[in-house]
């Protein structure tokens, strides 16, 4: 995936400097398990670490994990069963938070840093399995912001609402037999399924349906990037 890094990061640099003084904001989406997070984390590596993109910007990924919605409040639900069994599903994310942070980057993105509020986004804490309010902090002087989501590019009520705010929307696809292992391993590792046959289990019943809604209900994106393993 080394060529395919390269690639994003000078892509993602070009649309920076086009676009100054003001921010780059970039989606990247895809089915779970299709590597998105590790994407724009090698993604905000190479640019940060390169010497001329210091002078000229600054990148910073941000995931959407943090905008679950809290078991507390899947406990107020009367299909609270299903809501902690599909937790993951678009309906278990607060897209109207979203909508209204992505909205905030975009309306403040056109400014020189001098004068772009501080913003501040929730993470997710996989410890207490809960969001964590205000705890990613984009600082004025931020020029890229990756934001790393599975329903970005979605074509849904209120979710394609996102995508028109996007300077550059980026899908990952992925073979649904290698994001099936994937995230069952990822199972096993977190200690939320003790064995992989029970990993598997789970993503059949959940990762694997939101991946294949993902996949007939995506938005047009600028730019699709086919993920493989790293040999």
């Amino acid at each position: 995936m080394d060529a395919t890094y390269a690639q994003l990061a000078n892509r993602i640099r070009e649309a920076a400097i086009a676009k100054q003084p003001g921010r780059l904001l970039v989606g990247i989406a895809g089915p779970p398990g299709c590597g998105k997070t590790t994407i724009a984390e090698h993604v905000v590596n190479l640019i940060n670490g390169t010497p001329s993109s210091r002078k000229t910007c600054h990148a910073q990924a941000v995931p959407m994990d943090g905008f679950h919605y809290t078991r507390r409040y899947l406990d107020t639900l009367p299909n609270r069963e299903e809501a902690y069994l599909r937790r993951g599903a678009p309906w278990t994310f607060d897209v109207d938070a979203i909508l209204k942070f992505v909205a905030n980057l975009a309306e403040t993105a056109s400014l020189p840093a001098a004068e772009r509020p501080r913003i501040l986004a929730p993470s997710f804490d996989h410890a207490v399995k809960d969001p964590k309010e205000d705890d990613i902090e984009i600082s004025p002087d931020t020029s890229i912001v990756i934001l790393d989501g599975n329903y970005l590019l979605l074509d849904e009520d209120k979710w394609r609402d996102i995508s028109p705010l996007l300077d550059l929307k980026i899908f990952v696809n992925v073979d649904p037999e290698v994001a099936r292992e994937r995230v069952a391993k990822r199972h096993v590792a977190a200690g939320i399924e003790p064995t992989l046959e029970k990993g598997l289990e789970r993503f059949d019943r959940n990762d694997g349906l939101n991946g294949d809604l993902i996949r007939r209900k995506i938005v047009a994106s600028d730019m699709t990037v086919e993920s493989v393993n790293d040999s």
